[in-house]
């Protein structure tokens, strides 16, 4: 699979800061990139040099094998994590203008401003000034502009930030039929679950730079130690009460085990049954969530 997006020894400062210190990596054609990374990590600022609102001090972007020119902005939609629509513009009007900044004729605008308005269920919106929408009706006007002329690749900075959980479910649903059709994306998030969910490729950055990027299974794998998630009904065997890393009952006859075996999986598997009933037994990998906090709390020790 071919590349759309390359980072080569990318750095950007502002003033004294590093923003971005020395970044590479590359991000293949319809993938879902995750970026991670705790606040103030350099995540936005990696999203804005590769939309070109601020350009590296050193180091190459390369988009599609050539050099990130004001050329490629028509091939990119952004949805930013500060939102910035016109309040008092009418939904329809600014996503027409939106779709035509970005390339599109006022016909193919208008039909695929129709198309996505009926998509997310606020047609009966498109004649209203913005500012009279709802937050979670407004983010769906926000997204729309982000995709209306079917960028090649679309980069989301917190794309259900003011979502309900059923609003973030359709715009979680859209991203995935995106995906489908082709188109390569870069989602920016702290929400770990849609991490896992959604994401293709993973790439941690913490104080200006990478220190994670892989496939969400691979990295998982990569942190595995080997704990073994269990639920037990019986008195645990007297051996392995000290590999208790976690537990929590289920009902008044089950509970739930984590554990760091001491002795190997099957020895631990029988001895279990023959002293109790085993309901669930399984390897456990850990997280992303579980991942991300490790190394967080690990930089700032």
């Amino acid at each position: 699979m071919s590349e759309i997006l390359r980072l080569e020894n990318v750095t950007k400062t502002f003033g004294s800061y590093t923003a971005i210190d020395h970044i590479s990596f590359s991000l293949k054609k319809n993938s879902i990139l995750g970026l991670l990374g705790p606040n103030g990590a350099g995540k936005t600022t990696l999203l804005r040099l590769i939309t070109q609102i601020v350009l590296p001090d050193s180091g190459q972007i390369f988009f599609e094998g050539n050099v990130l020119s004001e050329a490629h902005r028509m091939q990119i939609g952004y949805l930013p994590e500060e939102r910035g629509l016109y309040r008092k513009m009418r939904v329809q009007e600014q996503l027409i203008y939106f779709a035509q900044l970005r390339g599109m004729s006022s016909k193919e605008a208008k039909q695929q401003t129709t198309d996505w308005l009926t998509r997310l269920e606020i047609t009966f919106f498109k004649d209203q000034v913005l500012e009279t929408l709802s937050k979670g009706q407004q983010q769906k006007v926000q997204f729309i502009s982000a995709v209306v002329h079917n960028p090649e690749l679309l980069i989301l900075d917190e794309p259900f930030s003011g979502f309900d959980p059923a609003n973030a479910e359709v715009i979680k649903k859209e991203i995935k039929a995106l995906h489908a059709s082709g188109t390569t994306i870069i989602y920016s998030t702290h929400r770990m679950d849609t991490v896992e969910d959604v994401c293709t490729e993973l790439l941690m950055i913490d104080h200006a730079k990478v220190v994670l990027q892989g496939e969400p299974n691979a990295i998982r794998k990569q942190f595995d130690k080997g704990y073994v998630r269990l639920i037990y009904s019986g008195a645990l065997p007297t051996q392995i009460q000290s590999d208790i890393i976690e537990q929590k009952n289920i009902d008044a006859t089950k509970v739930s085990y984590l554990l760091a075996p001491s002795i190997e999986k099957k020895q631990l598997l029988q001895l279990l049954i023959n002293q109790g009933e085993v309901y669930h037994f399984e390897e456990h990998l850990p997280s992303m969530h579980e991942i991300f906090l490790q190394h967080v709390n690990k930089q700032r020790v």
